[in-house]
């Protein structure tokens, strides 16, 4: 269906892809993994003609259907994207239009398409909508995109996508925003349009989805494919280092309270790798080796890809939390919006150096629990003492002495940081609620920076020239400027990749350990509550439904929604084929 031969982007520098080539067939998925920069959304826009005004793409073929898509207008392309290929972004908020419904969105592409007659196309929209996952379609078409969760956007995002059957769907971090129980959902459509025949291009930095879905899998590393193979034989015995450190860095069970990051980059060898390869030799600072066969089927640019490559040790981080005093509790919290009661009834204790993980569905009240323990919002009933201090129901400027003790770490450290202001001046400004003297502010900003792991090179830079990684570090930074008692980490890393989200989790798990600082840590990822948590509070449709120590509650869930969310979760296949 899609035929790529050496294809090559660049916007000025070097290359951002170089020399990438692979084929998916009709029926098929390929899924792209690696890191942030890799170049999986940039090969993934040129395949549709979106890599963008400054960039030079290149390529000895590329051909979808028959066709060269190289040789195309705009106009051209206006007649491929959508009807023919679909692609699926990852952000819906930027991708939906904010002026119109969702359901007017899936009919648009009904519309435009002419895919069913007029008369149809409304009972196609609810289909479409309900298909994705979307509770109560008829309610949620006439909604806006503001008014659903982000779950649910990007629920009505991938409707709109899928809705004119293209041949060949490139989906780019489609589940990344979604719960355990939506994800299934979400790949079961995905993978039912396979099954029907459509060919499928999958970039996602969540291997264990990967694993579920893809046929074959490409390793990208520094705009060039490390490795690639069938899926079951490359994730259960890979070839190439740099695809064994993406797989330890996934979070487990077994790793909890371990290291999982990857090296640091040094300077760069002939081997892109090389640089921060624990098995890196001469050779491989001196040549850029070309794809070698493994197995059948299997392909490594790696000079050793015959032998059984050691294990790398993990990093212990030594010791047993030990939970101290209260420092963050509620009781029988409730709060009414206008037509739902989003909490009902939660109560729950945090103690110094303890993290309660607080999981469940987009909707279910997650969200707006933090914003009450953060005292951005109060509850109609209930309270919430911040150590002996009460934190609801009093006036701001009551609480605002307080306010330097519990801090925030959200999803989305780009949309909380002015894009106008440099690091040093984002961090500053919370070292200067703190009544730090002005000519002490940089060297304490600096030992902030370098207490999360960044250089201070980065002190000038603004929030749109760093990583996402980067951006994640510099707002856990302004967390800890003020010296917190407790962190109230929002999905702090769903929109990082595996080896960027490990660095952040360790580096949130050291924070702890040094400063015995207390997590409300809120995510749809299990495997990530399961690695950083001590104790674990599950919530369905506003209330807390189960709770206790998280090998508790992930051993012996007692509550059925418990026992349905934990087998929604995707598992990293680590079956072995024989080679």
């Amino acid at each position: 269906m899609i035929d790529v031969d050496g294809l090559t982007v660049s916007f000025g520098g070097p290359p951002a892809v170089r020399d990438v080539s692979f084929q998916v067939a009709p029926g098929e998925c390929l899924a792209i993994v690696g890191e942030s920069g890799s170049g999986k959304s940039v090969t993934a826009r040129a395949l549709v003609g979106l890599a963008g005004d400054r960039a030079t793409v290149s390529s000895r073929g590329l051909t979808f259907d028959g066709q060269d898509l190289s040789r195309l207008s705009e106009a051209g392309w206006r007649g491929v994207r959508g009807r023919r290929i679909g692609l699926i972004l990852q952000d819906a908020l930027v991708s939906l239009d904010p002026l119109r419904t969702v359901g007017a969105e899936v009919t648009e592409t009904l519309r435009t398409h002419d895919v069913v007659p007029a008369r149809e196309r409304n009972r196609r929209m609810l289909e479409l909508l309900a298909e994705a996952g979307i509770p109560d379609p008829e309610h949620r078409a006439g909604q806006h995109p503001h008014e659903l969760s982000g779950g649910l956007r990007q629920r009505a995002l991938i409707a709109s996508v899928v809705a004119a059957g293209p041949s060949l769907l490139v989906a780019d971090e489609p589940t990344t925003a979604l719960d355990a129980t939506v994800q299934v959902q979400i790949l079961d459509l995905l993978g039912r349009l396979k099954e029907a025949g459509s060919a499928l291009l999958l970039i996602s930095h969540d291997l264990a989805v990967v694993s579920r879905l893809a046929d074959r899998v490409a390793v990208m590393y520094a705009g060039r494919i490390v490795e690639e193979g069938p899926a079951a034989d490359l994730l259960a015995d890979p070839a190439h280092p740099y695809t064994r450190a993406l797989m330890a860095a996934v979070p487990a069970a077994h790793a909890k309270g371990t290291l999982l990051s990857v090296l640091h980059a040094g300077p760069s060898g002939a081997c892109a790798y090389a640089s921060r390869c624990a098995l890196a030799d001469d050779t491989c600072r001196e040549e850029d080796p070309p794809h070698a066969d493994v197995a059948p089927g299997r392909r490594a640019r790696c000079h050793r890809p015959f032998e059984r490559l050691p294990e790398l040790p993990p990093v212990g981080l030594g010791g047993d939390r030990k939970a101290g005093p209260v420092l963050l509790s509620a009781d029988g919290l409730v709060k009414r919006f206008k037509d739902r009661t989003a909490v009902d009834d939660v109560s729950f204790e945090l103690r110094a150096g303890e993290t309660l993980g607080l999981v469940g569905e987009s909707g279910s009240g997650k969200t707006t629990v933090a914003r009450i323990a953060l005292g951005l919002l109060d509850p109609d009933e209930g309270t919430v003492m911040l150590g002996e201090r009460r934190w609801s129901g009093v006036r701001e400027k009551e609480r605002r002495p307080g306010r330097r003790r519990i801090q925030a770490v959200y999803q989305d450290p780009l949309g909380s940081f002015d894009p106008r202001h440099s690091v040093e001046r984002i961090v500053g400004e919370a070292v200067a609620i703190t009544g730090s003297p002005r000519n002490r502010r940089r060297a304490r900003v600096i030992e902030l920076l370098d207490q999360v792991g960044l250089a201070t090179g980065l002190l000038e830079r603004r929030p749109l020239e760093m990583s996402g990684g980067q951006r994640q570090r510099v707002a856990i930074a302004r967390a800890l400027a003020t010296g917190p008692d407790v962190l109230v980490c929002d999905e702090p890393v769903s929109a990082l990749d595996v080896s960027i989200q490990a660095q952040i989790l360790d580096l949130l798990a050291t924070l702890q350990r040094d400063l015995a600082v207390a997590m409300l840590f809120i995510s749809h990822d299990l495997g990530v509550i399961h690695h950083v948590s001590d104790r674990i509070a599950v919530m369905k449709d506003g209330r807390i439904i189960e709770s206790g120590p998280v090998a508790e509650v992930f051993g012996s869930p007692k509550e059925p929604y418990t026992k349905e969310l934990l087998a929604a979760v995707p598992a990293l296949t680590s079956e072995r084929s024989p080679r």
